[in-house]
């Protein structure tokens, strides 16, 4: 069953990475069919299969010979990974289901961020009222409570952080995306997945963001902007694999000073 779920995880990143090209250009998901980025002749369906036709093709396309972006196996790759993952914890079950949606949606989510610099309120938003419907269905495991606190406070956060950095500075620091984000992540992960989330991102993002920051502002004479996305859906992805973990490990610590 484990090679099905890895197969059917890759298939759907193909599908990711239509929706990650097309949507922030205004393209239809739907159509026309596959094709090439550059020549935009139509990829037929033996160089189209998940993984193995970049490897076959030597990542060039096979009309104009110009390269594919690694990133499409890397999506791909990583969507059946988390399938994987995801269906060894929980089985063939609802939650299962749950998550792969909530995983794909910030795959997608994180890597057209990190390309543009956008989100797509058809993700965000579209996201969030998908989680807070599904939670009607996840007891005893999650709650519809859960779920509402989650967008309520989530989005709260992050809209008190942006509004009080933008009143202090004099400008935006962050996006209305991130505010919709936190708030589809409080929609699938809760209260504690949103601080999670939220706590996690920074630290990972301030690790990586300020030393990229440094060299690339300096590269480009320019200050450079980090998107925040991709670190909080990180953030909420460490949460669902170990964040219960993360949460009592933490309690257990304090409690013995």
């Amino acid at each position: 069953m484990g090679y099905i779920i890895f197969i059917f995880g890759a298939i759907v990143g193909s599908f990711l990475n239509v929706c990650i090209f097309r949507l922030p250009r205004d393209r239809s998901i739907i159509l026309p069919n596959s094709f090439c980025p550059s020549c935009e002749k139509p990829i037929k369906f033996y160089d189209n299969i998940p993984i193995v036709s970049y490897i076959f093709l030597r990542g060039k396309c096979r009309n104009c010979s110009a390269k594919i972006s690694i990133k499409y196996p890397v999506v791909e790759l990583i969507t059946a990974l988390l399938f994987l993952l995801f269906f060894n914890k929980y089985g063939l079950t609802y939650e299962f289901l749950v998550n792969m949606l909530f995983v794909s949606l910030i795959i997608a989510i994180s890597f057209i961020d990190l390309e543009f610099q956008i989100i797509p309120d058809v993700l965000s938003l579209g996201g969030l009222l998908a989680g807070f419907a599904l939670s009607f269905f996840r007891k005893p495991v999650f709650f519809y409570q859960d779920a509402l606190y989650g967008i309520l406070i989530g989005g709260g956060i992050l809209f008190a952080i942006a509004y009080g950095y933008q009143l202090i500075t004099k400008r935006e620091g962050m996006g209305g995306g991130d505010i919709k984000l936190l708030g589809m992540i409080g929609a699938f992960c809760g209260l504690k997945g949103v601080i999670f989330s939220l706590m996690t991102g920074s630290i990972i993002g301030t690790i990586v963001g300020i030393p990229l920051m440094l060299i690339k502002g300096k590269e480009e004479g320019t200050r450079y902007a980090i998107p925040f996305g991709p670190f909080l859906s990180l953030g909420a992805l460490i949460f669902l694999i170990m964040g219960d973990r993360f949460i009592y490990g933490f309690i257990n610590l304090i409690s013995r000073r």
